[in-house]
């Protein structure tokens, strides 16, 4: 099976059977604060080029968009509503609509801002954007806890891109490297495992 097709299957599958659980969600981002029920941002895909990624709103409504491109530790930013959904990653479920609509992978590198790609060293960003984006990968399990490592750092958005980014990109290469649909399997699966425990 090409990972096209797997993508486009599970994709179609889980807004069918999560319909309910996403309708759901956007009731209560939309009940606990104002603003849209969205979080559309642009962000670098496949061969560089630039799609708006869907997410459920966990931050203040912000319209004017100041402030830092990363979360650092409790956020004053972050919603009652939305500090759920980011424990639990429901926030990133609107994803599969991307998938869906062929701008994502349900496992891929994880797609970033601009402002970030820019640092990608000119190899590495080849590789990377050689694929998909996905809504997982396994930069996405290891950094769980992401905004708790920043929130240590004296300057967090230099500790990202100076500490994070490159030990995020080395993995995400390592998958372009390895990819496959049993491998992307597995890191669905760990993805899981991870957010119960969690």
């Amino acid at each position: 099976m090409s990972k096209r097709l797997f993508d486009l299957l599970l994709s179609s599958l889980g807004l069918l059977v999560l319909a309910p659980v996403l309708l759901a969600l956007a009731l209560a981002v939309k009940l606990d604060s104002r603003g849209p029920v969205f979080f559309r941002q642009e962000r670098v895909g496949r061969f560089g080029q630039p799609f708006r990624i869907h997410k459920f709103r966990t931050m203040r409504h912000d319209p004017v968009g100041q402030g830092l491109q990363i979360t650092v530790g409790q956020d004053a930013r972050i919603t009652r509503v939305g500090a759920v959904l980011r424990q639990t990653k429901l926030d990133e479920l609107p994803q599969l609509l991307d998938v869906w609509l062929g701008d994502m992978s349900l496992v891929g590198p994880r797609p970033e801002v601009p402002r970030y790609v820019a640092h990608y060293p000119e190899a590495l960003r080849a590789k990377v954007l050689s694929v998909r984006p996905g809504i997982t990968d396994i930069a996405s399990i290891e950094y769980r806890d992401e905004s708790a490592v920043l929130a240590r750092a004296v300057d967090p958005e230099h500790a990202y891109i100076h500490e994070v980014l490159p030990h995020k990109l080395a993995l995400s290469a390592a998958y372009v490297d390895q990819a496959s649909v049993w491998l992307d399997v597995r890191l669905i699966w760990r993805t899981l495992m991870a957010i119960v425990r969690s």
